[in-house]
């Protein structure tokens, strides 16, 4: 069959890259097509249904050989020569060049035009390959080709649909980004030949800035960056220039001045993206395939969007930025330059620095190439050398710049931009087994969540590898010296927050590797490494005080060494559960710190905005510990005494405690002794450390100490009763633990004899006895309490009680200790109490609702009910310290009901008569209450207003039945109201009620 169809207009420019020519699967060229062996396209009428057909075709055989038995078809000239000029040059020049070419040759030209490499075509279709997604540029695309996929999956690659697409006439709609455009016109020499939609893309990034982070904006602009790299991997000059296009619309944000005006930082994700854009502007400039024009332009670019106001800084908090080395390390008469002058740091500050880097420098060249390139003939003195005190050579460009040593404030782990990650991820990459046979068309980072899918296998040995080492082993190998690396706690929360979150990401994807006996080894010999490598190590012996802690890489560790080395996994462990930055005072061994730290340290209490995470990563490092521990008397005293040693937070040890407590305990096993006693010994810590602070589970504390102990047994009891001073407050000591070792329950829990009984009560009465000794207000009751049983002791308590009586307790405390003792069956040594709680007590004209009415009344009552001589003891106290008519009388009228003593001890009924009220001592309680009346009516005259006029009338109803109960009482009240009358004639109004009431 001939091929039918119109060519495209001339205003068309066809091209074809090297590989554009392959077939449908890399590695394959499409054969049986040429027009020599018969078999051309048919059933279409555009050159785009060739290409298809093209890419349909079966794969050829290998090239050098025909398979036995089978007819080969090779391919014609025509096809040869065709896809040779379609990979060589556009077709505007192959047109603008021959002035006729026969038409049979332009369509094989423009047959091969078409791309046949799927990983562009995926690249350029999908940000998510595999799965169906917009294209950056707007395009809708399908499911990515993948290795062994049947003839339905191929149908719907996002080529053919481009090409069904074409064959519609749709040209325009599709060729975006998710479609090449075959008449772009790139030549050989181009670094591509794809359309990229610049407006498009612009427009999504736009729009994806302005959801702040809803509807999932942030992932889709990470799946944005994910191209980037993708295209920067493949060599494509689009990734730069799309790069270009999405920094330009984040300088655009508005956010950025708003922020800036408002002082507030801005989100963390988004501080995330744009760490990302600086991170990727750094692959960007240090392309060793970059051109100088190119670099340039970067160049000038970048220093643009750096000296635009609103440009974010490197910390992400616009404070303290961290310094560069050269201002770091002291630079003669500039070494004392005030950190405040130098310039801000920006994201983009290191890809500016880093187009002044060159590739070609020897010296580089030379580390990169060679592994034993030494110089032991090095000075000391010599500023800028290129290597070190042990003759290993230095880059010093780098250092400040993504490669760091220990003279850098800057750590592999958290830095801007992510050296360890990185350098794992490439790793890891390498050595990563998927079950396509084909590689390229998965983001790393983006599968990272997915890894449990994936396998990791010791890939033969590269050339550049040695004998028995693998990709795998030198990613893990990498991730654990970046890890155990003493790095310097940066300023500001977001670079503090960045560093737990990377060692954290790093980790997480450690996890994901099943260790083998090769790994397991990886871990033994950098384990002995960082507890042995001096300052570089943050495991080292000898570390600053403001390093980053170790405690989550150090329980990563410990988790994963302790099936295979449990001595060395205790060590690492051990080491790290140190946190200096808390300690008052560094320790001697941590003085000789290395100069080249303590010279670029200023000397200041650091500001650790993570330091509650810190601190509890190193809780949880030591909860791991104790639970391994479980039955060990060796690890766990040793775990202990780390753990009193270095932690600083009672809240954290209380949560040891109580962790190690219930895995003592559990209800499968008998108790481990040995656990329970750790478990005491570290709340016994805790009440010291909070016993003079206030702590809102204090109480909470206290209950569960006395649980620990009573789980321990008698002497653990016994003991925190007998040192109850360094651990509890009197309060404490009385009312919770003493209670609750003295409790029923207690003793049923517990199995105790009578002997025993009596031994743990004694110690509970001595511990009341020496509270009540030293708080009597808030422990005499408790003391009394415990001691009922114990006539000595109660009477000690009794004496304690009458001694702090005068000076030292209130009358609340007295009259609550009073009715104690009358419900105990003392009614005199309550009545006593009650009479030292009276010369306390001031109750004055106004304070009708006193609380302390009622035991007034009750202490009457009690005198009243015990004999003549007791009230009349009691009354001259009650007149002195109560000023309140209406109390007074109530008093007077309770005395008159009944007869002194009618109801008298044990029941005995006394047979007196009534008291007079002429007589003391009932005479003085009336004209007590009279004075009151008379006082109380002239103060409240002072100040009355009209609406209490009818209160003040029922009040002198009440004052008449007092002063009547006098036998000249009428006449006193006559005289009383005269007065009124005479001295209020102001008042006209009350005045009137008062004769309309009274006469």
């Amino acid at each position: 069959m001939a091929e039918r169809g119109q060519l495209p207009s001339p205003s068309k420019r066809l091209c074809c890259r090297p590989g554009y020519g392959l077939g449908c699967r890399l590695g394959y060229r499409v054969g049986g097509t040429g027009l020599s062996s018969g078999m051309l396209c048919a059933g279409s009428t555009t050159t785009a249904a060739a290409a298809a057909a093209a890419a349909t075709a079966p794969p050829p055989p290998p090239l050098g050989g025909l398979l036995l038995g089978k007819t080969q078809s090779p391919e014609s000239l025509l096809d040869i020569a065709a896809r040779k000029v379609a990979e060589k040059w556009p077709f505007q020049r192959v047109e603008e060049r021959f002035e006729r070419i026969p038409e049979p040759v332009q369509r094989r030209i423009v047959y091969w035009s078409f791309p046949r490499s799927e990983r562009e075509i995926c690249m350029y279709s999908s940000f998510n390959p595999g799965a169906e997604d917009a294209a950056p540029g707007g395009a809708t695309v399908g499911t990515a080709p993948s290795g062994g996929a049947d003839t339905t999956a191929e149908n719907r690659l996002p080529f053919r649909r481009g090409i069904a697409l074409l064959d519609g006439g749709c040209v325009d709609n599709v060729l975006q980004v998710g479609a090449p455009d075959p008449t772009a016109g790139a030549s050989t020499d181009d670094e591509n030949c794809w359309h990229l939609d610049e407006e498009q893309v612009q427009e999504q990034v736009k729009l994806f800035l302005s959801q702040g982070g809803y509807h999932g904006s942030g992932k889709q602009l990470n799946l944005l960056f994910a191209k980037v790299r993708e295209m920067l991997k493949m060599r494509d000059s689009n990734g730069a220039r799309m790069l270009t296009l999405i920094t330009e619309q984040f300088m655009a944000d508005p956010r950025l001045l708003l922020w800036r005006q408002q002082g507030t930082a801005m989100t963390d994700k988004y501080r995330q993206l744009w760490d990302e854009l600086g991170a990727l502007w750094m692959c960007i400039v240090l392309n060793p395939h970059c051109k100088l024009e190119q670099k340039a332009s970067w160049l000038k670019q970048l220093k643009k969007w750096n000296s635009v106001d609103v440009c974010p800084w490197e910390d992400g908090n616009h404070g303290n930025e961290l310094p560069n080395l050269t201002n770091a390390l002291p630079q003669g008469a500039n070494a004392n330059q005030d950190s405040s002058n130098r310039p801000h740091r920006t994201v983009f500050t290191r890809a500016i620095e880093a187009c002044d880097l060159h590739w070609q420098d020897s010296h580089l060249q030379h580390i990169i190439c060679s592994d034993l390139y030494t110089n032991y003939c090095y000075h000391d003195n010599t500023e800028n050398s290129v290597f070190d005190s042990h003759g290993w050579p230095l880059w010093h460009e780098l250092l400040h710049k993504g490669v760091t040593s220990i003279t850098n404030l800057e750590g592999w782990v958290g830095h801007p931009l992510d050296p360890i990650g990185t350098l794992f991820i490439s790793l890891m990459e390498a050595c990563r087994v998927d079950d396509e046979s084909f590689h390229g068309f998965s983001d790393f980072t983006e599968n990272m969540g997915q890894c449990k899918s994936l396998e990791y296998q010791h890939l033969p040995a590269h050339k550049f590898l040695e004998e028995g080492e693998s990709y795998l082993m030198l990613a893990v190998e990498v991730a654990l010296i970046g890890l155990g690396q003493q790095r310097i706690m940066p300023d500001g929360l977001y670079a503090q927050e960045k560093v737990c979150r990377n060692e954290e990401q790093l980790i997480s994807k450690l996890q994901e590797i099943e260790l083998d006996d090769t790994l397991v080894k990886i871990f033994q010999k950098q384990a002995v490494f960082l507890l042995e490598a001096g300052p570089y190590s943050g495991l080292g012996e000898l570390i600053h005080r403001e390093s980053v802690p170790m405690h989550t890489f150090a329980k990563y560790l410990f988790t994963s060494l302790l099936p295979h080395d449990a001595e060395l996994a205790y060590k690492t462990a051990l080491r790290a559960m140190r946190l200096l930055v808390l300690e008052s005072t560094a320790p001697s061994g941590d003085m000789p710190r290395p100069h080249h730290i303590a010279s670029v340290v200023p000397n200041r209490y650091p500001r650790w905005f993570t330091l509650s995470h810190i601190e509890s990563q190193q809780c949880e490092l030591a909860s791991t510990m104790l639970t391994a521990a479980k039955g060990d008397v060796r690890r766990l005293e040793t775990v202990l005494e780390s753990i009193q040693k270095n932690i600083h937070s009672s809240s954290h040890i209380f949560k040891l405690a109580q962790d190690a407590f219930k895995i003592a305990t559990l209800m499968d096993s008998l108790p481990d002794i040995t656990l329970l006693k750790v478990s005491l010994e570290l709340g016994l810590q805790v009440m010291r450390m909070t016993l003079s602070t206030l702590n809102w589970r204090r109480r909470e504390m206290v209950r569960w100490l006395v649980t620990c102990a009573t789980e321990i047994g008698v002497y653990a009891l016994d003991s925190i009763m007998q040192n109850w001073f360094t651990l509890f407050t009197p309060t404490e000591a009385t009312s919770i633990v003493a209670t609750t070792v003295m409790s029923n329950s207690t003793i049923v829990r517990l199995h105790l004899d009578c002997h025993q009984q009596e031994k743990l009560a004694g110690s509970a009465r001595t511990l009341a006895l020496q509270c009540a000794m030293k708080d009597p207000q808030n422990c005499a009751l408790s003391a009394l309490t415990l001691c009922e049983k114990d006539h000595i002791a109660f009477e000690t308590a009794y004496q304690i009680v009458l001694d702090a009586a005068t000076t030292g307790m209130s009358y609340s405390q007295l009259f609550t200790i009073a009715r104690y003792m009358e419900h105990r069956g003392y009614p005199m040594r309550a009545y006593k109490l009650a009479t030292l709680a009276m010369t306390h007590l001031n109750l004055s004209y106004n304070q009708d609702t006193h609380p302390a009415i009622n035991d007034v009344l009750w202490a009457c009552a009690l005198s009243h009910s015990l004999g003549k001589n007791e009230l009349a003891a009691i009354i001259p106290l009650v007149v002195k310290s109560v000023k309140c008519a209406t109390v007074l009388s109530d008093i007077l009228r309770r005395c008159t009901l009944t007869t002194p003593g009618m109801v008298g001890l044990h029941g005995r009924r006394n047979s007196g008569k009534l008291m007079s009220l002429d007589k003391a001592p009932l005479r003085q309680l009336l004209d007590a209450t009279i004075g009151a009346y008379i006082n109380t009516t002239h103060s409240r005259l002072t100040h009355i207003s009209p609406r209490h006029y009818s209160e003040f009338i029922e009040f002198l109803s009440k004052a008449r039945e007092t002063f009547l109960m006098a036998h000249d009482g009428h006449i006193q009240f006559t005289q009383f109201i005269d007065n009124l009358k005479q001295i209020y004639k102001g008042k006209k109004k009350l005045m009137m009620l008062v004769r309309e009431r009274f006469g």
